[in-house]
């Protein structure tokens, strides 16, 4: 009895054990499978590939089913931009026809990865390159890549990139504007109620206002320019307004006349500002608070992806002509022997710097806590060649805006308030 009791027991062991391994094989088939399928599940799609601007520079957009990181694999020397897309995978190769610097364009699937293939129309670097999240009434990831023309253009191309593109940003002004004198806007800063940094004999609203009429007769002396001054007075006014003045007059140029303060009276030098990119972003939601935003940057307005987009590289076009002109300025301010600080090239999110489509810089023309900095600024003929070098830059930014600069690199520096 005990021995076939044992022999049973034994054998419904042995089948149990082979029950319970078949169902343990089993499970975790079941789980790699569900593993792979969450895997899959994860990996965001390539939705498709959109372009704007034209054979000079051209954004490529990417839209995307998720999140994604980029990794460059080829920069475009060669004629040819490669990256791969982590995370993002489309389900079969997908192709098509470029637009401005892109001939063509092809995205594979790598794994759960993307390949993307840009074949250029010409030599070119990429600018900058980010990943723009869900929002603004777009539901998607977008990847953004910014290229640059670096070398001329084929003949093949030359034609293609001539024609009219819809895609291609509308200029905030119309280019027969351009036969014009240009007009700069000078901004005198303070004014008013608000006096600015005092020093130990002067305001800085008066100061300023002295050095904006200085500069003005400067720029008419040439003959070479138009010039609105935002205040011609003892008045205040409206950070926002001086802005507009310079829209609505399509100035070509804004720069905001300042006196800087500081704790230390040992503390000297001019510095100027441009836009940082924190205030980029607050300079869009400035703008698109407008329900005509799109007709007074002369943007399609048909499609607000687009025209968000438009808006953007009208921006950044801004941007780059600020900082080309600010360290045209700088260049010629040091040749004239003016005092500048260390780090004389400096960005903000100020006010008066958020028109996204007219290049500004806001000019710090020494510090009224400075004994030999408010002397000189309070000394009229100490004050008339510092503006002379002042529309000396703003001659050379308008004649040669692509002239190579020779200037300290000591002197240049991004920063912040």
């Amino acid at each position: 009895m005990n021995g076939r009791w044992m022999s049973l027991m034994a054998r419904w062991g042995a089948r149990e054990w082979a029950m319970t391994a078949m169902a343990f094989v089993v499970i975790c088939a079941v789980l790699f499978a569900g593993g792979r399928g969450l895997a899959a599940g994860s990996v965001g799609n390539v939705i498709g590939v959109r372009f704007g601007g034209d054979g000079e520079r051209t954004r490529v957009v990417i839209d995307l089913g998720g999140s994604a990181q980029g990794r460059v694999v080829e920069t475009g020397a060669a004629g040819q931009v490669v990256l791969t897309l982590s995370g993002v995978a489309p389900r079969a190769d997908v192709t098509g026809d470029g637009s401005g610097l892109v001939n063509t364009w092809l995205v594979n699937p790598v794994g759960t990865a993307s390949r993307v293939e840009l074949r250029l129309s010409r030599a070119a670097q990429i600018e900058r390159r980010f990943l723009l999240p869900p929002g603004d009434g777009v539901s998607n990831y977008r990847y953004v890549i910014d290229l640059r023309a670096t070398g001329p253009a084929s003949a093949s191309r030359a034609v293609a990139n001539a024609r009219p593109n819809s895609a291609r940003p509308v200029a905030p002004r119309p280019e027969t504007r351009r036969a014009a004198k240009p007009l700069v806007v000078i901004d005198a800063g303070h004014g008013g109620h608000d006096p600015g940094a005092s020093g130990a004999n002067r305001h800085e609203s008066e100061l300023t206002l002295a050095a904006a009429l200085a500069l003005k007769s400067e720029l008419e002396a040439t003959g070479r320019y138009r010039v609105v001054l935002t205040r011609q007075n003892d008045t205040y006014v409206d950070l926002y307004q001086r802005v507009r003045i310079a829209r609505n007059a399509d100035a070509d140029l804004f720069i905001s006349l300042h006196a800087d303060a500081g704790a230390d009276p040992a503390t000297r030098g001019a510095s100027v500002y441009t836009l940082s990119e924190q205030g980029a972003s607050r300079a869009v939601r400035e703008v698109t608070r407008s329900d005509n935003w799109h007709r007074d940057l002369h943007l399609p307005g048909r499609d607000p992806s687009v025209d968000r987009i438009l808006l953007d590289m009208t921006q950044r076009a801004t941007q780059n002509r600020s900082a080309q002109f600010a360290r045209v300025l700088l260049t010629h301010m040091e040749a004239a022997d003016q005092p500048l600080l260390r780090r004389s090239h400096r960005d903000a999110g100020l006010a008066v710097l958020l028109a996204p489509d007219v290049p500004a810089v806001l000019l710090e023309m020494g510090f009224i806590t400075n004994p030999d900095d408010e002397r000189a600024l309070g000394d009229a003929s100490s004050r008339r060649r510092l503006m002379h070098a002042v529309a000396e830059g703003i001659d050379r930014y308008f004649l040669e805006p692509t002239a190579p600069l020779q200037m300290a690199s000591a002197n240049v520096g991004a920063g912040g308030l």
